[in-house]
């Protein structure tokens, strides 16, 4: 018997877009974009988000002039509480996930403890 595993995920996609913590999402970043001043401070935050990031992974040194701006940046977005709203919001949301792939991990979980 063939299982086809996509049409299961694409149920589950269904359903977690029908999750309280996706609404509440959905619904932090709808006030961040209604809100000018939030939103190019958040679009800000995760540009130098990306580039850093992208730099680690590449390898490269990040300068210290890159991260005092980064830091400072990060302090603004944290005293924005629709930002602040959004980003716990993400954090529940992350939650969700961490509990669907713990889910999906424990048939491979088992099968390593067999031995």
């Amino acid at each position: 018997m063939t299982v086809n595993i996509y049409d299961d995920l694409n149920n589950l996609e269904a359903t977690f877009r029908k999750t309280a913590e996706f609404a509440d999402v959905q619904q932090a970043v709808e006030e961040v974009k209604a809100d000018g001043e939030a939103l190019e401070l958040f679009k800000n935050f995760r540009k130098i988000q990306v580039t850093l990031q992208e730099k680690q992974m590449q390898g490269e040194e990040i300068a210290a002039e890159e991260l005092e701006y980064a830091q400072k940046t990060a302090q603004l977005a944290q005293q924005n509480q629709k930002i602040m709203t959004m980003l716990e919001a993400e954090m529940k949301l992350s939650g969700v996930i961490e509990e669907v792939n713990r889910v999906l991990m424990k048939p491979v979980q088992q099968l390593y403890e067999s031995i």
